[in-house]
């Protein structure tokens, strides 16, 4: 019987190429359970060569309808999992994923946890400013700066990462934006 995270890498394996034939990025895959059954969780982007996109603007729900339909033809002629999923597709979101050194890399200076399948010095768990990448391949080793303290993980041993959003500058943007909108109606109104 294949392991959760056996599972996972089959599902990288197949979505990657689906994902990236379709003109998008593949951040990151989940298998889980949940109370209504097994899903799994499939995070789209743009491709980094064009982040921040120029006038595509962010993943919608066109994209995540669009990657559904084909990676869940393909999920289906695969059959990679043992029983019943919902397949999902989503944007990464605010907090998105990381999970390869080019993702570490392009979030270098953001606030992100990361935790670890084994522990580093008596430690699993992350939360700092990331730092960006040291090494190459597999002795590639993410460098996360917490309380004035750099620690070089190895990208290997990352069992999760995320992005901590800012939520005061979030909300900061979307009030100036709310701001704005009003300003241009009162404009249309006179």
């Amino acid at each position: 019987m294949k392991s959760p995270a056996d599972i996972n890498r089959e599902l990288l394996a197949i979505a990657e190429p689906v994902v990236r034939a379709s003109g998008y990025e593949l951040v990151d895959v989940e298998y889980a359970g949940s109370p209504s059954g097994w899903v799994v969780r499939v995070y789209i982007d743009r491709p980094s060569d064009t982040f921040p996109p120029p006038d595509l603007g962010p993943i919608g729900l066109v994209d995540c309808e669009r990657i559904s339909r084909e990676l869940g033809a393909v999920l289906d002629v695969e059959d990679p999992l043992p029983h019943a999923y919902s397949l999902e597709v989503s944007s990464p979101g605010l907090d998105r994923p990381l999970r390869t050194a080019e993702h570490f890399r392009r979030f270098a200076g953001e606030t992100a946890k990361v935790a670890l399948a084994r522990p580093l010095d008596g430690r699993k768990n992350f939360k700092g400013t990331l730092r960006g990448v040291e090494g190459e391949g597999e002795a590639a080793q993410v460098v996360i700066e917490v309380d004035g303290t750099a620690f070089r993980l190895p990208i290997g041993d990352v069992a999760s990462a995320r992005i901590v959003p800012d939520w005061d500058a979030v909300m900061r943007a979307r009030q100036g934006a709310l701001r704005a909108a009003r300003e241009r109606r009162g404009r249309a109104q006179r």
